[in-house]
């Protein structure tokens, strides 16, 4: 893609979002995009919001189960940016009309203590790196059109990716715990909607190992010269399904001795 035209996909991108109107995707209208246009239309994106007076706090992978990667047909997980108005706490309330199609996944957040960038990085480096790992809920929404009107042909991962990955919120819970003191294969999560169990799912999901998701990301980071920082909250990966999250749903996900995450949305 032309400069001008990853300016004009992400301006198309912030007009979606502030309307509350989706606009069309953003693969039709350039066919012969790659990963690497919708990795720029993304920092295009953020770069739009950080002169708005956004601040980033950290990042989100997606993409990490097998069951999401066949279905969009990549063998690889997405990135995208948390921003500072992206983050709720557990038992908030989301207004009416905040997003435009939110949908729920349970996720481990990772917050970090130090600095840590490059592509040796290891795993065992990534575990020295970490402050601490909460329970924690991903609001995704999408600005772009799930599929084309007129064709009816499905957006794809340059559209999701272009859209900052889905990203729309973090839920965090106010459980921290150490990360050498948990397996985060092993920690599960029951998600309800409306007192009905929606969906379960556990850390092993995540790749096989929530950490593996966190060395995936920085290693990918490596190669723009960037690396994650003190104080990043960093989401590993959904170990469930999204679940939608209509206006007037109340969400309660209970992840056992490692905390709980409520949610409601006006």
């Amino acid at each position: 893609m032309k400069p001008i035209e990853i300016k004009t996909a992400a301006a198309t991108l912030l007009q979606a979002e502030s309307s509350g109107e989706q606009c069309g995707l953003i693969s039709l209208q350039n066919p012969d995009m790659t990963l690497d246009d919708a990795y720029a239309v993304q920092a295009a994106l953020v770069e739009s919001k950080l002169k708005s007076g956004r601040r980033i706090i950290g990042r989100k992978i997606g993409l990490t189960s097998r069951a999401m990667q066949q279905a969009l047909n990549i063998t690889t997980p997405d990135s995208g940016v948390l921003l500072d108005d992206m983050l709720f706490k557990s038992g908030d309330t989301i207004p009416a009309g905040r997003f435009i199609e939110p949908r729920i996944e349970a996720e481990i957040a990772f917050v970090m203590k130090s600095d840590i960038a490059g592509s040796d990085v290891s795993r065992q480096q990534v575990i020295a790196a970490t402050d601490y790992v909460a329970p924690s809920l991903e609001i995704l929404d999408t600005r772009i059109l799930r599929s084309d009107p007129a064709t009816g042909t499905p957006r794809v991962i340059y559209d999701t990716v272009s859209d900052n990955a889905a990203n729309a919120g973090i839920v965090m819970g106010g459980e921290q715990h150490k990360i050498e003191a948990v397996d985060l294969r092993w920690i599960g999560a029951i998600v309800k909607r409306d007192g009905v169990v929606e969906e379960t799912g556990l850390g092993a999901g995540v790749q096989d190992d929530p950490v593996v998701g966190i060395l995936w990301l920085i290693h990918r980071l490596a190669e723009y010269g960037q690396g994650l920082s003190m104080g990043d909250i960093v989401l590993s990966g959904s170990f469930i399904r999204p679940v939608e999250a209509p206006p007037g749903s109340v969400f309660d996900a209970d992840f056992g001795a490692f905390g709980a995450v409520n949610l409601t949305f006006d």
